[in-house]
């Protein structure tokens, strides 16, 4: 039997250009027409994997999830606060290069198998290092509020490289502001570490004064 000229239609190839399409232009890009055009098949071929556009977005959101590294999680220990650092700065790598499908993970893992098993991880890390159930579920949404956002939008990138737009008599403050946007990398990324390390150090003293309390 020949082989057919063009790669069989699959999940995976669908989540592929789905995932292209979100990066280079948003979540509304998504369609099954454009999908169809990009994949070279017919628009209703893709309803044999996917009954909808919002499957789909879930599936690109889950490929994302799945590149998060986890491996921090697996002997859990008493350096609960080393794995959820470096756990955040793996999956803020994650979401840096794919920015807009971020909407999309925000709703929650829901059914998604990469987002579940990381939920999982945080959560079982926390608990077997000794955090009650209750606050150990509450560091875990603290987390994951904390990073998505900063993947959202660059704060850098948010002032204009015109120093004219910020006149002193207006904004006394910001002088160096339209220098920030250059600077991108620098201050994003110191951002996002003053942050975390803020948030480390206070679930420490939390930590500590819980460790106080246990008879």
């Amino acid at each position: 039997m020949a082989r057919p000229r063009k790669p069989l239609l699959s999940r995976a190839r669908i989540v592929e250009a789905a995932a292209v399409l979100v990066d280079a232009e948003g979540l509304e890009a998504v369609s099954t027409r454009r999908l169809a055009a990009a994949l070279g098949v017919s628009g209703p071929s893709l309803y044999n994997h996917f009954r909808t556009k919002d499957e789909i977005l879930e599936a690109v959101a889950d490929a994302v999830s799945a590149r998060v590294d986890l491996s921090m999680f697996e002997a859990p220990g008493p350096d609960w606060r080393g794995a959820l650092h470096a756990w955040a700065h793996s999956y803020r790598d994650a979401l840096s290069d794919h920015p807009n499908i971020v909407p999309v993970l925000a709703r929650g893992p829901g059914r998604r198998p990469a987002g579940l098993r990381l939920a999982d991880a945080v959560f079982g890390a926390m608990t077997a290092a000794g955090w009650p159930p209750a606050q150990a579920t509450r560091i875990g949404a603290l987390m994951r509020y904390f990073i998505l956002g900063s993947a959202v939008a660059s704060f850098a990138r948010g002032f204009v490289d015109d120093e004219t737009a910020y006149d002193p008599a207006d904004y006394p403050h910001l002088g160096q502001a339209h220098l920030l946007a250059e600077r991108q990398r620098e201050v994003d990324e110191g951002a996002f570490e003053t942050g975390l390390a803020a948030l480390l150090d206070g679930l420490s003293l939390q930590y500590e004064a819980l460790a106080h309390d246990v008879p």
